[in-house]
C-alpha cells in the first residue's frame, strides 16, 4: 500500500546536533540526497538515495533543498500583532512599555483573540513554525481562550494554549490596570474548566493546554501556589516570565522578601513540569538549581534586542543541561512571528557573547526544534524526524541569490545567508504552506477583519 506522502531528493535533517537532555545521543543524524515519507500524521520512513524509495500517492521533488523538523515557538502573546509597531510605545523601556499598550489591551473580545491567532499561526507557518504556544495572560472579558483555539483548529496549526493570569492590578501594586485582571476563584475555576474541554494529552495531539500566570509583578503568591498545584493534579505544564528586568530583583526582594528564583521555588514551581520566558539574570548557581531541577527557558532573541534588555545566556544555560528553546515574543515587541530570524538571532547572539566557535547553526537549530520541543514537553514526538515522529516538516525555500556560493554546508547557509522561507511547510502530515504560499482561504478574510479590529484597538481609521 502506498505512503501518503514521499519527499525525494533532499537534504535531510532529521535532528539537529546539540547538547539538550532529550536530543538522543547528541550527534545529530543528516542524510544528503535523502527520502522522507509521511503517512497517518506521523513519520514512516526515511532512507538515503541509494535505498529503495516506497510507493506514494504524492512524490514531491525537493530538488536539493534543505529539509528540517518544524520550528516550535515556545513563548508568544499572539493578541499583540493587533498593536504591532505601535508609535506611542516603540521607544518606550519594558515597563514602559507594558504601561502604554495595557489600556489598549483592554478591549480585547473574542473577535480580536480570534483574528489576532489566526494571523500569528498563518505568520509562523511561513516562517517555518509548526507548533506554538501562545502566553495569554490578558482577560478583559471570559473565554478569549476558547475563541483563540478556534483559530489554529481551523487551519490545523499545532498550539499549546497557555492560561495566563493577572491578579495584581495598579490599584494593588501591580502594573496593569483593573481591567485586565481577575479574581483568583475565576482564574482556577476557568482553568479547570479549560483543561477539561481542550487539553489532549494523547499522543498526536494537535491542543494542549497549559498553565501561565504572567509574572510576579501581576500574580498573587497564592495563585501561583494555587496554579502550581492545579496544574500537578491535572498533569500539565507551567509557565510563566521569570527574571526578565534587573529591576525585577529589587521588586521581589521589597514584595515577596526572596529573589525571582527563590521566589519561584518556594511557589512549587521547581520541577520539570515547568519553562520559563527569558530567564536574564539569575545567578551562576540559581541558574544550575534551576537546570538540576529540569526547568527549561525560553530566549527570544528579536525581542530583547528591540526593548534593548540583556538576553538569556543560552549556551551557559544548555552546557549545564537546561532545556532552552525559543520564542518569538509578542508581535510588539518583536513586531514580527518568524522562527527562523529568531534562530538566527540566538546564533548571533550567542557567537557575539562567546566567540566565533562558540555557537554553530546547527545549535541554533536545536535549540529552536529539540530544545524547545522539551520545553513543551513534547520532545518525544516534535522536534525531530525520526519515524514515528510526527509529520511536521519544513522544505525550505533556496533562493538562487541568497544560496549563491553555499556548497559546503547546507545548514550553515540555511542560517547565515538567509533571510529564508518556507518552500512547503506540513503539520501532521498536512501540506499547510505548498510552494511558499499559505495554503488558506479565509486568509483575505481574516485580513480585512484584523484590520479594523487592529485600527479600533489603537484608536486610528482603518
Amino acid at each position: 500500500m502506498p505512503t501518503e506522502t514521499l519527499i525525494r531528493n533532499a537534504y535531510l535533517v532529521l535532528e539537529a546536533q546539540g547538547p539538550q537532555p532529550h536530543s538522543g545521543s547528541g550527534t545529530g543524524w543528516e542524510i544528503d540526497g535523502g527520502w522522507i515519507a509521511l503517512q497517518d500524521g506521523r513519520v514512516h520512513s526515511v532512507g538515503t538515495s541509494s535505498e529503495p524509495e516506497p510507493q506514494a500517492q504524492t512524490v514531491i521533488d525537493a530538488e536539493g533543498r534543505l529539509v528540517t523538523p518544524g520550528l516550535v515557538n515556545t513563548h508568544h502573546h499572539m493578541y499583540q500583532n493587533l498593536t504591532r509597531a505601535y508609535a506611542p510605545a516603540v521607544n518606550g523601556t519594558l515597563f514602559q512599555w507594558l504601561t502604554e499598550l495595557y489600556p489598549r489591551w483592554a478591549v480585547l473580545d473574542e473577535e480580536s483573540t480570534y483574528l489576532s491567532t489566526y494571523v500569528a499561526a498563518a505568520e509562523l507557518l511561513l516562517g517555518g513554525c509548526t507548533t506554538s504556544s501562545d502566553h495569554m495572560y490578558v482577560h478583559p472579558r471570559p473565554k478569549l481562550i476558547d475563541a483563540q483555539i478556534r483559530a489554529p483548529t481551523e487551519i490545523g496549526f499545532r498550539f499549546m494554549a497557555n492560561r495566563g493570569s493577572m491578579t495584581r492590578s495598579v490599584e494593588d501594586g501591580g502594573l496593569p490596570p483593573k481591567e485586565v485582571v481577575q479574581d483568583e476563584e475565576t482564574i482556577l475555576e476557568d482553568s479547570e474548566r479549560l483543561i477539561s474541554t481542550y487539553h489532549d494529552p494523547n499522543p498526536g495531539a494537535m491542543v494542549r493546554m497549559s498553565l501561565a500566570p504572567c509574572s510576579m509583578f501581576s500574580v498573587s503568591e497564592s495563585i501561583m501556589r494555587a496554579t502550581a498545584e492545579l496544574a500537578e493534579k491535572h498533569d500539565v505544564r507551567l509557565h510563566t516570565h521569570l527574571a526578565e528586568d534587573k529591576d525585577e530583583d529589587t521588586y521581589a526582594l521589597e514584595v515577596y522578601g526572596r529573589r525571582p528564583v527563590e521566589y519561584l521555588e518556594d511557589c512549587g514551581w521547581a520541577h520539570d513540569r515547568t519553562w520559563v520566558a527569558h530567564y536574564i539574570y539569575g545567578s551562576a548557581e540559581e541558574n544550575r538549581r534551576l537546570a538540576s531541577a529540569g526547568v527549561g527557558a525560553t530566549q527570544c532573541p528579536s525581542s530583547n534586542m528591540i526593548l534593548a534588555g540583556d538576553t538569556a545566556d543560552a549556551r551557559a544555560l544548555r552546557e549545564m543541561g537546561m532545556s532552552v528553546g525559543i520564542g518569538c515574543d509578542g508581535s510588539s515587541s518583536a513586531d514580527s512571528a518568524d522562527l527562523w530570524a529568531e534562530t538566527r538571532g540566538a546564533l548571533l547572539l550567542a557567537r557575539h557573547s562567546h566567540g566565533p566557535a562558540s555557537f554553530s547553526a546547527r545549535d541554533a537549530l536545536n535549540m529552536s526544534t529539540l530544545g524547545s520541543a522539551a520545553n513543551l514537553g513534547w520532545a518525544d514526538e516534535l522536534g525531530h524526524l525520526r519515524p514515528g515522529a510526527c509529520a511536521d516538516l519544513v522544505i525550505w525555500e533556496s533562493s538562487p541569490l541568497s544560496q549563491a556560493g553555499v556548497l559546503t554546508d547546507r545548514v550553515e547557509g540555511w542560517l547565515r545567508s538567509g533571510p529564508a522561507r518556507a518552500q512547503d511547510t506540513f503539520v501532521a502530515g498536512r501540506r499547510l504552506v505548498a510552494g511558499g504560499e499559505l495554503q488558506l482561504a479565509g486568509l483575505d478574510d481574516v485580513l480585512s477583519r484584523h484590520r479594523t479590529a487592529a485600527a479600533a484597538m489603537q484608536g486610528v481609521s482603518a
